[in-house]
């Protein structure tokens, strides 16, 4: 990456860390709530004040820089402290800081960026995306989606199509409609959900699912039957669609084997459901193309979107929607009764066009694909022989690896024990961010890294596999 693109005024980075951490904590305590925290154990340890960002790391506000292995929330693609993205904005918002869409009303950033979006967008087997709905995340355009598919059975006179499946242990968002899509239990549990017509099959995880002796091939064609299971038990006049990540990332970075896509695609096309490819995070470089259909090679009828598409710095998300269901919703649709207030945002588009340009700039979806993630691949499987490890693997720009008991086995520890967040402490002391999910620990760094910079961030999960390890044995839980 190009230092000279990176923000760094001197006033600003001084000011940053000067703030008064305890003073931060106190104001952070008495009045912001945060997403997933436990707000009486936040309020007895105190957050973590971020002040500043540059490339791969973050500054705390006491002075100490942190290797950010999981770019944000998956989102910092471009990496922190690009001046061209922190220009668009600012010129954008000198010029239409905002006007809706609303109306029969555009503006140009939103026009540009449908149109870039829709160029980049691969032709798959015949599918094109020529059109594209904007809203402000992820789960915002869960929620689309939910619309989408339900009046495109409508138009087509099948109202009694309404049931879409997705998988446990998925995760699609926390709104309402995104929670219920996903498979979460804790979110399941506050809320009374899933909401009517959203059902779930398992998940592909090899680790956990496959019978003993089940190769993963074997795995997974028969994980992906679970769709056509659930597809007869409900009546496949009554089945909708089917929503799945490419890769699970909130899930622990579960990656389905080769077989799993191919199979999925025979039974949609088999049912005549649509199919769903939520690609919040594996859009956008981080599977080494723009989006990651075009690396497994299914077919979708809707692409979700969000957090590559601006590397996070302003919030955009939306839906690539494919020619099937945008010629019915365009040519018989009428007025489409749905939308926000902040759909194609021109400051959130504006951001999106110069990061696009950015990433194009600098090859980074092909560097990823022949590249930083081959050699990542490579360091991450010299990770998997630490004792403590007993699967390490990588798809692209993301990886996980999984903390078990006995190697040999691969017996995990008690839940109860919260290894992985153990294992996170660690990280968090010796200046490295990566995410603990159960026993699985995850990364999905910014993809300007470099080898070398690799390098310094699998020395440092190295050392915090030891120190998790050393206190796993001095408490007698490991041999």
């Amino acid at each position: 990456m190009n230092t000279s693109t990176l923000i760094a005024p001197p006033a600003l980075v001084r000011r940053a860390e000067q703030q008064d951490t305890k003073a931060i904590q106190a104001l952070d305590s008495a009045h912001y709530i945060h997403p997933f925290t436990d707000h009486g154990q936040l309020a007895g340890r105190g957050a973590r004040v971020i002040t500043r960002g540059e490339g791969i790391y973050i500054w705390d506000s006491e002075g100490n820089r942190i290797l950010d292995a999981m770019s944000g929330l998956w989102c910092v693609n471009a990496g922190y402290g690009r001046k061209e993205l922190a220009d668009a904005a600012y010129q954008q918002l000198m010029t239409l800081p905002y006007y809706n869409s609303f109306f029969q009303t555009t503006n140009v950033p939103a026009a540009q960026l449908a149109a870039k979006l829709a160029d980049l967008a691969p032709e798959v087997g015949g599918r094109h995306f020529d059109h594209v709905f904007f809203s402000s995340s992820g789960s915002e355009s869960n929620d689309t989606n939910v619309r989408l598919v339900r009046r495109y059975w409508d138009l087509l006179g099948q109202p009694q199509r309404k049931t879409i499946i997705s998988r446990h242990n998925a995760y699609h968002g926390s709104t309402m409609a995104g929670a219920s899509l996903g498979g979460m239990s804790g979110m399941h549990a506050q809320g009374d959900l899933p909401i009517p017509g959203i059902v779930h099959i398992e998940q592909p995880y090899y680790l956990e699912n496959a019978k003993p002796g089940e190769s993963e091939a074997a795995f997974g064609v028969r994980a992906a039957r679970w769709l056509e299971e659930k597809i007869l038990e409900i009546g496949p006049d009554k089945v909708a669609a089917f929503i799945a990540e490419p890769v699970q990332g909130a899930g622990g970075v579960i990656i389905p084997p080769a077989t799993y896509w191919p199979e999925i695609q025979r039974i949609v096309d088999q049912y005549g459901i649509l199919l769903i490819s939520d690609e919040v995070i594996c859009a956008f470089g981080r599977l080494g193309h723009w989006f990651a259909y075009e690396k497994f090679g299914y077919r979708p009828d809707l692409v979700t979107f969000a957090k590559g598409v601006t590397s996070g710095y302003v919030p955009l998300g939306g839906v690539m929607v494919g020619d099937r269901v945008a010629k019915v919703l365009i040519e018989q649709g009428g007025e489409f009764n749905h939308g926000y207030t902040y759909s194609g945002h021109p400051v959130a588009c504006a951001v999106a066009l110069a990061n696009l340009e950015l990433m194009e700039r600098e090859d980074l979806p092909r560097k990823v694909r022949e590249d930083i993630g081959p050699y990542l691949a490579e360091r991450f499987a010299e990770v998997g022989q630490h004792p403590l490890v007993g699967v390490a693997e990588t798809c692209g720009f993301v990886g996980g690896l999984v903390l078990v008991k006995d190697k040999a086995s691969r017996a995990m520890y008690d839940p109860d024990l919260g290894v992985g967040m153990m294992c996170r402490a660690h990280c968090f002391k010796n200046g490295l961010i990566m995410r603990a999910v159960g026993d699985r620990m995850i990364i999905a760094p910014p993809l300007v890294m470099t080898r070398a910079q690799i390098d310094e961030m699998v020395a440092l999960i190295l050392k915090c596999l030891d120190a998790t390890l050393a206190e796993l044995r001095q408490k007698g839980l490991h041999a």
